[in-house]
């Protein structure tokens, strides 16, 4: 059973970025769009904290969800998540249940998972190096 399980792991592991990055695109347009629906504090000032964040939800997690640059990508992607539970989380409350930080936690251990392993299956970066291996 193990063997069977470990060889779909690629395609696994590409369910995971893929759904990983469409939620987390969905955060990135919620600040710079308001869509599906505007920030509970509006919209961020242009070149603020919270819309940087917002630049680096959307175009990371697009880059992400194709699986392009998907390491570089993802170890900025998990250390800005490491940095928004301790700036914005961790200082409502010791536990992430009750300071609302169980997401930027997630986020931020799926992304470091995504540094070492690679996209997994049915990504850019894998065309890429499967391309850079043909003879021409």
């Amino acid at each position: 059973m193990n063997a069977t399980l470990d060889r779909h792991a690629p395609q696994a592991l590409a369910v995971l970025r893929i759904a990983t990055a469409l939620i987390f695109i969905l955060h990135g347009t919620q600040k710079l769009f308001g869509f599906p629906a505007p920030p509970g504090s509006g919209l961020p000032a242009v070149g603020s904290l919270f819309w940087i964040g917002g630049v680096l939800e959307l175009v990371g997690g697009a880059l992400v969800l194709v699986g392009l640059f998907t390491r570089p990508v993802a170890f900025v992607l998990a250390g800005m998540m490491a940095v928004a539970y301790w700036m914005f989380h961790a200082p409502r409350a010791l536990y992430p249940v009750l300071n609302g930080g169980d997401a930027a936690i997630l986020y931020c251990f799926v992304f470091l998972l995504l540094v070492f392993t690679g996209p997994g299956a049915w990504s850019l970066d894998g065309e890429r190096r499967r391309t850079d291996t043909v003879p021409a």
